[in-house]
């Protein structure tokens, strides 16, 4: 995921953060409250969207945002966090957040250990995707000289494209700095 929002965020990490069901200046508002100042920002398809750095080394703020309470009741929120890398800590991850809950959370590393109100909440979407269940193994993982890390980038994409559909989020480009990879 690290080609994922390409532009001016070459070396930053970053998080993609929709939101439904509250304005982008509430969320942008919500977001500086938590010391993280939107680098990007629109509207598109009926959600908010912000790109922000993952952390504030500035402010020596170097934990996770709790996006659950920038939700009130009826608003979601979706993230991607998307340019982390393991090492540090922070794999990619996805989260959802509806009425201040944590009702979904994943890492990319991961599928099988998701947790949040609703742990298998999109579980039937994954399943169909086949990234969880018997259709997510490797068929050659078997095979001398097959390395399944070689079709990691592949599976991501497909994660993504299912998550994005799920949700009907905006289609990229988001704007002209901003560039998923999934945008096909």
């Amino acid at each position: 995921m690290t080609d994922w929002i390409q532009g001016p965020y070459g070396g930053l990490d970053v998080n993609l953060v929709f939101a439904r069901g509250m304005t982008l200046g509430a969320l942008a508002e919500g977001l500086r409250g938590v010391m993280r100042e939107p680098l990007a920002s629109g509207e598109a398809g009926g959600w908010a969207w912000v790109v922000h750095e993952m952390l504030n080394a500035e402010a020596e703020d170097f934990e996770p945002v709790n996006y659950s309470g920038l939700c009130p009741g009826g608003a979601e929120i979706v993230v991607f966090v998307t340019e982390p890398c393991s090492p540090k800590g922070f794999p990619p991850a996805f989260e959802y957040h509806r009425d201040g809950r944590t009702v979904l959370w994943f890492s990319f590393e991961d599928l099988g250990q998701r947790v949040g109100d609703n742990p298998d909440y999109l579980s039937a979407e994954l399943l169909a995707a086949g990234l969880i269940g018997p259709d997510a193994v490797c068929a050659h993982e078997d095979e001398p000289g097959h390395d399944c890390y070689d079709h990691d980038q592949d599976d991501e994409e497909r994660l993504v494209r299912t998550l994005a559909d799920f949700f009907a989020l905006p289609s990229p480009p988001l704007s002209p700095e901003v560039t998923p990879t999934w945008a096909g």
